[in-house]
């Protein structure tokens, strides 16, 4: 693996960031993850458009969309594969112990793995930890993620690809790494990203595309939900078996099928939407 650091290709044995980086001691960065498939990256505009406003929301300086660009190219061209997972992380960079950040600038690390296309169904729990709406965090992709591992270690263990949070209202928020619809008496809705959501870049075409409606849902609309799926980079549009006990029995359910054919038709028909 060829991965970028700070200006330059290297090997992945080669690829060091230093122990005192801000990203490594205190979770201080931001990072993006893109589907890479036959060597072109899809809704790149959009992840960096991201990029950019959750570095904003931690005060770190705007990312030299130039420069990432060029490291996405140059990754993508030195890792061929045909289907990948490409991520652009950002962090604070060299830095004192502590929150205190240093005069050295950001850190920039593009790398590249493989991965494999997602099942169409899969299974979901729900989790007693919240999303905090009102975190200053809220709706930025940070790097600081260990509530998503913890919460996705135990999804795994009761055999599901994804656990799903309610946020501090009690409402039904998003996944670890993935945003959540929901049908209704044949309609599909989604929360706002005023719940303390991700703006998720799939989500956000997957509204515009089907047009679902995004409003406050309790976290119990789960229990009653005629169809349950989820939107993510890795994802697509992915149907849910399985919430906690129940089955959803007919999944991918009409609507689901739907938006499921709709993002692929629409996803095909240009890389940068």
């Amino acid at each position: 693996m060829r991965i970028w650091l700070d200006g330059t290709l290297r090997d992945a044995d080669e690829a060091k960031v230093s122990v005192l980086d801000h990203g490594l001691t205190v979770g201080d960065g931001v990072f993006e993850t893109l589907k890479a498939q036959d060597g072109t990256l899809f809704a790149l505009t959009r992840h960096l458009e991201r990029l950019t406003r959750s570095a904003r929301g931690l005060g770190l300086p705007d990312p030299d969309l130039d420069e990432v660009r060029r490291a996405c190219a140059a990754v993508l061209e030195a890792n061929p594969m045909p289907l990948g997972r490409l991520r652009i992380t950002y962090t604070g960079g060299l830095s004192p112990l502590g929150s205190d950040r240093g005069e050295t600038g950001p850190t920039l690390v593009v790398a590249m793995g493989p991965t494999a296309r997602r099942p169409d169904t899969t299974a979901v729990i729900t989790v007693p930890w919240v999303r905090n709406e009102r975190s200053p965090l809220a709706g930025l992709k940070t790097t600081s993620y260990a509530e998503n591992v913890v919460a996705l270690a135990r999804a795994h263990r009761d055999g599901a690809s994804e656990a799903l949070f309610a946020n501090t209202l009690g409402q039904l928020c998003e996944g670890t790494g993935s945003n959540v619809f929901v049908v209704l008496d044949g309609e599909l809705h989604t929360p706002p990203v005023a719940s303390g959501c991700l703006a998720g870049i799939t989500r956000a075409l997957a509204v515009e595309w089907t047009g679902a409606r995004e409003g406050d849902l309790p976290l119990d609309v789960l229990e009653r939900a005629e169809e349950v799926f989820l939107t993510s980079t890795l994802r697509d549009v992915q149907a849910v078996h399985r919430v906690d006990g129940r089955t959803l029995a007919a999944a991918p359910g009409p609507v689901t099928a739907k938006a499921m054919r709709v993002f692929e038709e629409r996803a095909a028909s240009g890389i940068d939407p």
